[in-house]
């Protein structure tokens, strides 16, 4: 499973359940700060980022209230 935030400031997020992702085997989430770049039209390319205060790295093994707090925290940014 993965589901895709997007905010205001071009941030967002991508977290994932899946067999490999870290937490999965305990029904935790990973998630992954992602920068979205307007291109033409509207076209929005996006990649993964790990210069944010976030983390630098993607973050694992979170529940889905943690998850929360830090969706939060990359809206805020």
């Amino acid at each position: 499973m993965q589901k895709f935030w997007r905010f205001k400031n071009n941030l967002g997020a991508s977290v994932v359940k899946h067999r490999g992702s870290y937490g999965s085997d305990d029904g935790l989430w990973e998630l992954g700060v992602l920068q979205f770049t307007p291109k033409d039209g509207e076209k929005t390319e996006w990649h993964l980022t790990y210069s944010t205060p976030i983390t630098d790295d993607v973050l694992g093994y979170l529940s889905e209230s943690q998850v929360e707090e830090v969706l939060e925290k990359i809206k805020n940014l």
